[in-house]
């Protein structure tokens, strides 16, 4: 089965990582071929596998809600935006794919992937057209106003075979909180969250080894994300460390690789003052995560699946701008004894250390709330991929 997957990444990471935990499930569940049309800019970064494939569109980057305009070549936007419509139109009618799996944005960037979308259901209505949602988008007043402004309930209506939301209707409703119509609602499955490729629990002594971190240090791993809004976080963990009283912490810090140059030589600077270890991207980050004794991290869909993944006791510290799809998060997964969280906006040094205090003294009853937190969605997504082809 050929499987083409659509992300427009404009900001972060969290599209690549999410698609690329989803193409790899996809192609251990059977014999696929999967291509996914990505504008990240460091998706060459990441260890393609066999069966899996990418063609990297012209990036774009947000200035503000209603512009964007190209990330490296120096051309008019709507010359950037057309390239992109175009390879995306292309790659569909040459590699006919039985599955097209759009993440998060149902217009794509600007509306570019609506073409496709409607060449699909004009030219290959046997396609199963599916997009692909987190488990929270924005607030619910937010969503349903952007919604009915770009017509979405409608393209969800005439253009999409299926929506998967990656996550669990108990924790969040988004049918309720969007006001998504029965109509639409019939076609929505909620697969769960989706999980990563931790490695298994006894494996992280051998782990920490090899990242040097002994037997009893104190390990706290720091991750801002993609990065280019996480330079608070790890300004505020290293005027922590260098102001206040702590106890003995071994740290290390991935700022992201968004983050602007002059920002990381004046945090690298003060963190090798430190003795910390601190850098731009990790490749083996699920590694570190399982290494780590406590997370403080952003708050976003894949760090926080991540986290739960392994298990660790985690401080997050979310933005509620642009969008407040962090905060909420946060919130409801603290309700559920699962984290402890600090609003972006409001996080200073000592509350920090607070938190990250009683997260270490309190570590098993994270860890065993977050080990009892199901992690479902490949199941679930490769029993929908298996009923195409039973319908087939």
């Amino acid at each position: 089965m050929n499987i083409l997957m659509y992300s427009h990444d404009t900001y972060g990471l969290g599209h690549i990582r999410r698609s690329m935990a989803l193409a790899r499930n996809i192609r251990d569940a059977g014999e696929h071929n999967v291509v996914i049309i990505t504008g990240s800019p460091i998706a060459g970064r990441f260890d393609f596998p066999q069966g899996i494939d990418f063609i990297r569109v012209p990036g774009m980057i947000k200035q503000n809600n209603d512009l964007y305009v190209p990330h490296s070549i120096k051309v008019e936007p709507a010359m950037a935006l057309g390239i992109r419509q175009d390879i995306i139109l292309a790659t569909a009618r040459r590699f006919e794919p039985a599955l097209f799996l759009v993440d998060k944005a149902p217009l794509g960037l600007r509306r570019e992937v609506v073409p496709t979308l409607e060449w699909l259901r004009r030219e290959r209505p046997e396609t199963r057209v599916v997009l692909g949602l987190r488990d929270i988008m924005d607030s619910a007043a937010s969503t349903v106003a952007e919604w009915r402004e770009k017509r979405i309930y409608e393209v969800l209506d005439k253009l999409y075979s299926e929506i998967w939301v990656y996550g669990s209707r108990d924790i969040y409703d988004p049918v309720r909180e969007y006001e998504i119509p029965d109509n639409i609602a019939a076609k929505m499955h909620f697969t769960g969250y989706i999980p990563r490729q931790i490695p298994r629990a006894q494996h992280r002594p051998r782990i920490r080894r090899s990242m040097s971190v002994a037997p009893d240090d104190t390990f706290v791993l720091v991750t801002a994300g993609g990065g280019g809004d996480g330079r608070k976080v790890v300004d505020t963990y290293l005027t922590m460390l260098e102001t206040l009283p702590h106890p003995k912490l071994k740290s290390m810090i991935v700022t992201g690789p968004m983050l602007a140059e002059d920002a990381y030589d004046e945090l690298a600077a003060r963190a090798r003052r430190l003795k910390v270890r601190i850098c731009k991207f990790y490749r083996k980050m699920e590694k570190a995560i399982l290494a780590a004794d406590c997370v403080v991290s952003m708050g976003g869909y894949n760090t926080m699946c991540e986290i739960v993944g392994a298990a660790r006791p985690s401080l997050i510290i979310p933005r509620s701008v642009p969008r407040e799809e962090q905060i909420i998060r946060a919130r409801l997964f603290a309700a559920r004894g699962l984290l402890e969280f600090i609003p972006w906006e409001t996080v200073e040094p000592a509350p920090m250390l607070e938190c990250i205090r009683k997260l270490l003294r309190d570590a098993p009853a994270y860890e065993a709330a977050l080990a009892s937190f199901p992690m479902t969605a490949f199941d679930t997504i490769k029993s929908r991929i298996q009923s195409f082809g039973d319908q087939a």
